[in-house]
């Protein structure tokens, strides 16, 4: 019963609410030539991902698409069952309309459980937001809990060339000993080279995703809160991959790659999809924020 009325109501709402603007430029982005995510199979759910909290906030249906809620009385979250030192991780998601203010829907790696305080951790999230505006995709990368003395992390922040509340968009990263690149519909819009050991997580991750509530920052630097009044806020997650090199793989597992380089990097098709989406789409850059003490960060050098 609780599992219809979730899916009815997260059908309907999308009808209530001023739809938000979403392409500045009015296009979509170029091709980018090559499709990691066909490279790789999707998984069950439970076969490579298990429930961590929250478990009366989480249904999965036949068709192998995960429900997870957050209402006043808790979110919920879910982990890989193994650990990786590299690879593709990507999940097909929906995300709530109208209100969300807040919330945050999440898809990322982590070593936190294994190095509380002094973590790693690369980060896709879904920022909260009020009526009539449009989500925001941050993404960031933290090394050892920040404490490289970077604070915050590597934050960059886009709006979307769609709707993320219309249909299922396909979200992923790619993590490789020399680079993290992130893919919305295998569209590149950020990739964070290795400049050194100091500025790139190399120490085994799991892979997560949550729904919870961070209204102290999530909207508009906590302006805006969580209203329980819109509850349950609910996402969609389906078409799951997770592939490449286990923390328990031989030392001689090879790193999957987002071009048909086997060596890694991207095609001069990807670096223009990803320049257009950075150009017409981003709208922060913490490499072009004057307040950062850029010394700590020499990805951002060139």
């Amino acid at each position: 019963m609780m599992k219809a009325l979730l899916l009815f109501l997260f059908a309907i709402s999308s009808s209530l609410f001023m739809e938000p603007c979403y392409s500045s430029s009015g296009y979509w982005p170029p091709s980018p030539g090559y499709w990691p995510s066909h490279k790789f199979r999707s998984m069950n759910f439970y076969k490579g991902f298990r429930n961590l909290w929250g478990p009366q906030h989480q249904v999965l249906d036949n068709n192998n698409a995960l429900t997870i809620w957050l209402d006043r009385t808790s979110g919920s979250g879910f982990k890989s069952v193994r650990p990786f030192r590299s690879g593709y991780f990507g999940a097909s998601i929906k995300l709530h309309p109208g209100y969300t203010a807040g919330v945050i829907t999440a898809f990322y790696l982590s070593n936190n459980e294994a190095h509380p305080g002094f973590h790693d951790e690369v980060d896709i999230e879904f920022l909260g937001t009020t009526f009539g505006k449009p989500y925001t995709l941050q993404t960031n990368v933290y090394i050892r809990g920040s404490g490289d003395g970077t604070i915050i992390g590597r934050e960059m922040k886009f709006h979307l060339w769609f709707d993320p509340t219309k249909d299922f968009h396909h979200y992923a990263i790619l993590w490789s000993p020399k680079e993290i690149i992130f893919l919305v519909d295998d569209v590149p819009i950020r990739r964070y080279p290795r400049k050194s050991a100091y500025t790139f997580p190399l120490r085994p991750m799991w892979v997560y995703g949550s729904i919870w509530d961070a209204s102290s920052w999530a909207t508009e630097d906590g302006k805006y809160k969580a209203d329980y009044r819109y509850q349950p806020f609910v996402a969609r997650y389906t078409n799951f991959k997770a592939s490449g090199c286990s923390a328990y793989a031989s030392r001689w597992c090879h790193p999957v790659s987002a071009s048909p380089y086997r060596s890694g990097g991207l095609t001069r098709q990807q670096y223009w999809a990803m320049r257009w989406v950075q150009r017409h789409h981003m709208v922060y850059n913490y490499c072009q924020d004057p307040k950062r003490d850029h010394r700590l960060t020499p990805e951002c050098w060139g």
